[in-house]
Protein backbone atom coordinates (compact mmCIF):
# COMPACT_ATOMS: atom_id res chain seq x y z
CA UNK A 1 0.00 0.00 0.00
CA UNK A 2 1.39 3.58 -0.55
CA UNK A 3 2.67 5.26 2.17
CA UNK A 4 1.80 8.65 3.69
CA UNK A 5 4.36 11.61 4.03
CA UNK A 6 4.10 11.17 7.69
CA UNK A 7 4.83 7.55 7.23
CA UNK A 8 1.07 6.15 7.51
CA UNK A 9 -0.68 4.38 4.69
CA UNK A 10 -2.06 6.30 1.73
CA UNK A 11 -6.51 5.64 1.13
CA UNK A 12 -7.23 6.53 -1.91
CA UNK A 13 -11.25 6.67 -2.56
CA UNK A 14 -13.08 7.49 -5.60
CA UNK A 15 -13.69 11.00 -3.95
CA UNK A 16 -10.34 11.51 -4.03
CA UNK A 17 -8.86 10.08 -7.29
CA UNK A 18 -8.04 11.46 -10.42
CA UNK A 19 -10.54 11.93 -13.13
CA UNK A 20 -10.18 10.82 -16.58
CA UNK A 21 -12.37 11.34 -19.71
CA UNK A 22 -14.58 8.04 -20.36
CA UNK A 23 -13.16 6.36 -23.29
CA UNK A 24 -15.35 6.14 -26.48
CA UNK A 25 -16.36 2.46 -27.05
CA UNK A 26 -14.48 1.64 -30.52
CA UNK A 27 -16.34 -1.92 -31.16
CA UNK A 28 -19.60 -1.59 -32.69
CA UNK A 29 -22.63 -2.30 -29.99
CA UNK A 30 -24.10 -5.97 -30.54
CA UNK A 31 -21.50 -6.79 -33.14
CA UNK A 32 -20.56 -10.35 -32.88
CA UNK A 33 -16.95 -9.95 -33.54
CA UNK A 34 -16.13 -13.93 -34.26
CA UNK A 35 -18.93 -14.15 -37.03
CA UNK A 36 -17.67 -14.77 -40.25
CA UNK A 37 -16.82 -11.41 -42.17
CA UNK A 38 -13.78 -8.99 -43.27
CA UNK A 39 -12.40 -5.99 -40.86
CA UNK A 40 -10.14 -3.30 -41.92
CA UNK A 41 -8.05 -3.01 -38.89
CA UNK A 42 -5.52 -0.03 -37.57
CA UNK A 43 -3.20 -0.25 -34.61
CA UNK A 44 -1.07 2.65 -33.93
CA UNK A 45 1.94 2.75 -31.93
CA UNK A 46 1.92 4.42 -28.32
CA UNK A 47 2.05 8.16 -28.88
CA UNK A 48 1.78 7.82 -32.83
CA UNK A 49 5.75 7.72 -32.53
CA UNK A 50 7.24 6.76 -35.66
CA UNK A 51 8.58 3.49 -34.66
CA UNK A 52 8.03 1.19 -37.25
CA UNK A 53 9.33 2.26 -40.53
CA UNK A 54 10.68 4.94 -42.79
CA UNK A 55 8.92 6.36 -46.11
CA UNK A 56 12.41 6.31 -48.46
CA UNK A 57 11.89 7.50 -51.95
CA UNK A 58 9.29 9.78 -52.83
CA UNK A 59 10.50 11.89 -55.90
CA UNK A 60 10.25 12.70 -59.38
CA UNK A 61 11.78 9.25 -60.24
CA UNK A 62 11.67 6.50 -57.22
CA UNK A 63 8.47 5.68 -56.15
CA UNK A 64 8.10 5.74 -52.37
CA UNK A 65 8.85 2.45 -50.48
CA UNK A 66 8.37 1.36 -46.60
CA UNK A 67 11.52 0.91 -44.96
CA UNK A 68 10.76 -1.57 -41.80
CA UNK A 69 13.13 -0.57 -39.08
CA UNK A 70 13.77 -3.46 -36.62
CA UNK A 71 10.25 -2.99 -34.69
CA UNK A 72 8.97 -3.21 -37.89
CA UNK A 73 10.00 -6.24 -39.06
CA UNK A 74 9.04 -7.94 -35.52
CA UNK A 75 5.63 -6.69 -36.13
CA UNK A 76 5.45 -7.62 -39.74
CA UNK A 77 7.23 -11.56 -38.91
CA UNK A 78 3.82 -11.47 -36.45
CA UNK A 79 1.51 -10.16 -38.92
CA UNK A 80 2.32 -13.00 -41.67
CA UNK A 81 2.14 -15.68 -38.60
CA UNK A 82 -1.38 -14.94 -37.61
CA UNK A 83 -2.57 -17.60 -40.85
CA UNK A 84 -0.44 -20.25 -38.89
CA UNK A 85 -1.78 -18.96 -35.47
CA UNK A 86 -5.56 -18.75 -36.52
CA UNK A 87 -6.71 -21.43 -39.11
CA UNK A 88 -9.82 -19.19 -39.67
CA UNK A 89 -8.49 -16.22 -40.02
CA UNK A 90 -6.79 -14.60 -42.99
CA UNK A 91 -4.88 -11.17 -43.98
CA UNK A 92 -5.49 -10.35 -47.15
CA UNK A 93 -2.80 -7.23 -46.98
CA UNK A 94 -1.21 -5.41 -44.87
CA UNK A 95 1.14 -2.27 -44.97
CA UNK A 96 3.18 -1.11 -41.71
CA UNK A 97 3.28 2.79 -41.65
CA UNK A 98 5.97 4.97 -39.70
CA UNK A 99 3.36 5.31 -36.29
CA UNK A 100 0.32 2.68 -37.37
CA UNK A 101 -0.20 -0.55 -39.39
CA UNK A 102 -2.98 -1.49 -41.55
CA UNK A 103 -5.03 -4.20 -41.90
CA UNK A 104 -7.35 -6.12 -44.24
CA UNK A 105 -8.46 -9.64 -42.44
CA UNK A 106 -10.94 -12.47 -43.12
CA UNK A 107 -12.64 -14.47 -39.91
CA UNK A 108 -14.09 -17.33 -41.58
CA UNK A 109 -15.43 -21.07 -40.22
CA UNK A 110 -17.24 -19.61 -36.88
CA UNK A 111 -16.00 -21.07 -34.06
CA UNK A 112 -13.40 -23.27 -35.61
CA UNK A 113 -10.17 -21.78 -33.89
CA UNK A 114 -7.27 -24.20 -33.97
CA UNK A 115 -5.48 -26.25 -30.85
CA UNK A 116 -3.52 -22.87 -30.47
CA UNK A 117 -5.77 -20.38 -30.65
CA UNK A 118 -9.20 -19.66 -28.46
CA UNK A 119 -12.31 -20.82 -29.61
CA UNK A 120 -14.56 -18.66 -31.50
CA UNK A 121 -11.57 -16.39 -32.79
CA UNK A 122 -12.82 -13.00 -32.70
CA UNK A 123 -11.30 -9.78 -33.75
CA UNK A 124 -10.18 -8.41 -30.43
CA UNK A 125 -8.20 -11.96 -29.52
CA UNK A 126 -6.00 -11.59 -33.40
CA UNK A 127 -5.32 -8.40 -32.47
CA UNK A 128 -4.18 -8.20 -29.00
CA UNK A 129 -2.67 -11.11 -29.47
CA UNK A 130 -0.66 -9.92 -32.56
CA UNK A 131 0.08 -6.95 -30.20
CA UNK A 132 1.49 -8.91 -27.38
CA UNK A 133 3.80 -11.26 -29.03
CA UNK A 134 5.85 -7.82 -30.68
CA UNK A 135 5.66 -6.47 -27.00
CA UNK A 136 7.25 -9.48 -25.78
CA UNK A 137 9.91 -9.57 -28.14
CA UNK A 138 10.54 -5.74 -28.21
CA UNK A 139 10.89 -6.20 -24.53
CA UNK A 140 8.09 -3.21 -23.76
CA UNK A 141 4.74 -2.00 -24.92
CA UNK A 142 4.52 0.17 -27.84
CA UNK A 143 1.06 -0.16 -28.80
CA UNK A 144 -2.03 2.42 -28.06
CA UNK A 145 -4.37 0.63 -25.90
CA UNK A 146 -7.05 -0.07 -28.52
CA UNK A 147 -7.43 -0.52 -32.10
CA UNK A 148 -9.67 0.91 -34.91
CA UNK A 149 -11.49 -0.81 -37.09
CA UNK A 150 -14.19 -0.97 -40.21
CA UNK A 151 -16.55 -3.72 -40.61
CA UNK A 152 -16.07 -4.47 -44.66
CA UNK A 153 -19.71 -4.10 -45.95
CA UNK A 154 -19.62 -5.02 -49.28
CA UNK A 155 -17.43 -5.71 -52.41
CA UNK A 156 -17.34 -2.26 -53.03
CA UNK A 157 -15.76 -1.07 -48.91
CA UNK A 158 -13.51 -4.00 -49.62
CA UNK A 159 -12.09 -2.38 -52.81
CA UNK A 160 -11.65 0.66 -50.84
CA UNK A 161 -9.82 -0.41 -48.12
CA UNK A 162 -7.40 -2.87 -50.55
CA UNK A 163 -6.83 0.68 -52.10
CA UNK A 164 -6.04 2.45 -48.81
CA UNK A 165 -4.07 0.14 -47.39
CA UNK A 166 -1.80 -0.08 -50.94
CA UNK A 167 -1.81 3.30 -51.60
CA UNK A 168 -1.32 5.09 -48.24
CA UNK A 169 2.37 5.45 -48.44
CA UNK A 170 1.58 7.89 -51.09
CA UNK A 171 -1.08 9.95 -49.46
CA UNK A 172 0.47 9.99 -46.27
CA UNK A 173 3.63 11.92 -47.47
CA UNK A 174 2.13 13.95 -49.94
CA UNK A 175 2.41 12.75 -53.02
CA UNK A 176 -1.13 13.10 -55.43
CA UNK A 177 -2.59 10.64 -57.78
CA UNK A 178 -3.03 11.44 -61.11
CA UNK A 179 -6.15 11.39 -62.61
CA UNK A 180 -5.07 9.71 -65.50
CA UNK A 181 -3.12 6.34 -64.23
CA UNK A 182 -2.89 4.50 -61.17
CA UNK A 183 -0.10 5.58 -58.57
CA UNK A 184 2.74 3.68 -58.62
CA UNK A 185 2.21 0.72 -55.88
CA UNK A 186 4.34 1.12 -52.44
CA UNK A 187 7.20 -1.87 -52.25
CA UNK A 188 7.99 -3.01 -48.89
CA UNK A 189 12.24 -3.21 -48.58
Amino acid sequence: MPQAKDGGSLKISMENAPSFPARKPTRLQNYDYSQNGCYFVTVCAKDRRPILSTIVGDDAFIAPQVKLTEIGKIAEKHIQKINLVYADVTVEKYIIMPDHMHLLLFIDGFGNGTMKASSPTNLSTVIRSLKTFVTREVGKSIWQCSFYDEIIKNETHFQRAWEYTQYNALKEYGQKKRTDEKPTEVAII
